[in-house]
């Protein structure tokens, strides 16, 4: 273990709960972003729970925005 791994962990120790979740999650995407770089180990793989894949652009096509979107609304003449 590094220099760096023990002051890490020594850190870790002195947080409150919440905090240690978001080092959690900045350490998740820290993984994510450099994905390539991190070979997983077989026993790693079978110990992390990953949470699903967000799918940019999934809801294409579901709805459609009026072409009078940004057209004022009849209930406001009055303020206008």
């Amino acid at each position: 273990m590094t220099a760096a791994t023990k002051n890490i962990i020594h850190k870790l120790e002195t947080l409150p709960d919440s905090m240690v979740n978001e080092v959690e999650d900045f350490i998740d995407f820290l993984k994510a972003k450099h994905a390539k770089s991190f070979p997983k180990a077989d026993e790693e793989e079978d110990k992390i729970v990953e949470e699903p894949k967000v799918l940019y652009g999934a809801a294409k096509g579901l709805f459609v925005i009026p072409k009078d979107f940004n057209a004022p609304l009849d209930d406001l003449k009055d303020y206008m």
